[in-house]
C-alpha cells in the first residue's frame, strides 16, 4: 500500500526519546517538551512528547517535507513489565505531489497481556506501474495516481512468555483511479482500476524476544498472519493473504550486529485489486528497486544487513537482499532479482538506538536508489 512506503519510515514503536542534540543531518528543527511522569487520572502517566519537521527522501517520493508528532506513555506506572506506549502522527508532502496523513500507534496494557496496534491513513498519491509479472520492462512503465483510506487494528494477546495471539482488521478505501485509457490498467484488466473498496479480518501469531525495537542486536521475530477480505465485511472483492515476517539478529565482532529476514507474502483469490498485490521494493526490502518495480499475488524476499559501529555515534551497513514475484506459489523459482549496497548511520539518541540511514542501493537491472530514512529498514 503506497501510504507504507512513508509510514513504516516513521513507526517509532515504544519511543522515550530524550534528544539532546541535532546535528546537520535530516531534521531541520525539532522542539522537545519533555514530562518526568506526569500523572493523569492516577493510572495513566505521560512520559515525553516530540513534535519536529521530518525531511526524508526515496526512489518513490523523492524529496518530502512534513511535520511529525509522537508522543509515549506508560498505561499502568506501577507495571514494570510492560513496554511503553506510544502514538504517533505525521503529514508528509513529496515533491512528485505526494499527501500522506497518518495517525498510527501501539499501546502496551498491564503486564503486556494485551497489545493493540492501529493505523488511520490518508493518501492521494501519483504512482508508476509497470503491469504484472515478474518479466515486466522499463519501456512499459506508465503513470497514474489514486486516493486512498486505510484504517488498521491489531490486538495481541500473551498466551507465553514472548509468544502473542492476536486478531486483526483492515479496511482500505481507492478512490478516484486515474491511469492511461488503453494502457495496461486495461490491457491487463487490473482488478480495482476504478476504485474499490475492501475489508478484510484475520489472525496472527506472534514470537517477539528482540532486546530492542528500534535496532536489536539479539533476538528473534517471528510472525505469521493471515487475513481474509470477503463480501460480508463489504469487501469489493474476496481473496485472503498470507504473511510469514521471520527475521534474527546476532551478535558479531565488537558490538557489530548481522541482521537477517525472510519475508513471504501470498495472495489466494481470482481478483486481487491493485493495491493489494505483493510489490517488490522500497525502502525496507530490496533496495534499489522502486517499490512496486514488479507486482503480482505473490512475493518473497531474503536479505541480510550487517551493521557496525564506527565512531561515537556514526555507523555504517553493509545489504543485500534477493527475491522475486509470481503469479501463484508453484510459479515461484530460484531465478530471483538481487539488490546490495550500503549506508551510514548517526544515533540520534544512542541509548534508544534511534538511527537516521542514507542508504544506497543498488539492483541487478541497473537501477538503483538512495534513501534518506528514519530508523532501520528491518
Amino acid at each position: 500500500m503506497a501510504v507504507n512506503i512513508l509510514l513504516k519510515t516513521f513507526i517509532f514503536a515504544p519511543m522515550y526519546i530524550k534528544i539532546r542534540t541535532i546535528s546537520l543531518i535530516m531534521l531541520l528543527a525539532m522542539s522537545k517538551v519533555s514530562f518526568s511522569q506526569v500523572p493523569i487520572k492516577d493510572t495513566l502517566h505521560l512520559k515525553h512528547l516530540l513534535v519536529f519537521p521530518v525531511v526524508a527522501r526515496s526512489i518513490e517520493t523523492d524529496w518530502s517535507f512534513g511535520l511529525a508528532g509522537a508522543a509515549t506513555v506508560r498505561l499502568f506506572t506501577n507495571d514494570t513489565i510492560a513496554r511503553t506506549s506510544n502514538m504517533q502522527v505525521l503529514a508528509l508532502y513529496t515533491l512528485k505531489k505526494q499527501l500522506v496523513a497518518a495517525i498510527n500507534g501501539t499501546e502496551y496494557f498491564r503486564h503486556e497481556k494485551y497489545v493493540l496496534s492501529e493505523q488511520i491513513s490518508y493518501s492521494s498519491f501519483p504512482d508508476k506501474f509497470w503491469g504484472l509479472g515478474q518479466n515486466t520492462t522499463d519501456s512499459m512503465e506508465e503513470s497514474y495516481a489514486f486516493k486512498q483510506y486505510y484504517i488498521y487494528f491489531h490486538l495481541m494477546r500473551k498466551v507465553a512468555p514472548s509468544l502473542f495471539v492476536g486478531g486483526m482488521f483492515q479496511f482500505q478505501n481507492v478512490m478516484d483511479v486515474e491511469y492511461k485509457s488503453g494502457g495496461l490498467f486495461d490491457k491487463e484488466n487490473i482488478a480495482g482500476k476504478d476504485g474499490y473498496a475492501v475489508s478484510g479480518m484475520g489472525l496472527s501469531f506472534t514470537y517477539d524476544n528482540r532486546n530492542d525495537a528500534f535496532s536489536p542486536d539479539k533476538g528473534n521475530f517471528i510472525q505469521a498472519n493471515f487475513t481474509t477480505y470477503t463480501n460480508l465485511l463489504g469487501s469489493k472483492y474476496n481473496f485472503t493473504n498470507y504473511v510469514l515476517d521471520a527475521r534474527k539478529f546476532l551478535r558479531m565482532y565488537k558490538h557489530q550486529v548481522l541482521a537477517l529476514q525472510a519475508y513471504w507474502s501470498l495472495n489466494e483469490g481470482k481478483n486481487v485489486p491493485i493495491r493489494s498485490l505483493a510489490a517488490l521494493g522500497g525502502n525496507t526490502t530490496m533496495r534499489g528497486y522502486y517499490s512496486g518495480r514488479f507486482r503480482d499475488n505473490d512475493l518473497y524476499v531474503l536479505q541480510s544487513e550487517y551493521r557496525m559501529p564506527v565512531y561515537k555515534r556514526w555507523g555504517a551497513v553493509a545489504f543485500a537482499s534477493m527475491g522475486n514475484v509470481s503469479k501463484d506459489i508453484s510459479d515461484m523459482t530460484l531465478h530471483c532479482k538481487y539488490t546490495w549496497g550500503g549506508g551510514i548511520r548517526f544515533a540520534l539518541n544512542k541509548n534508544e538506538k534511534l538511527n537516521i540511514r542514507l542508504d544506497y542501493g543498488f539492483s541487478n537491472d541497473h537501477t538503483s536508489g538512495l534513501y534518506f530514512q528514519l530508523g532501520e529498514a528491518f
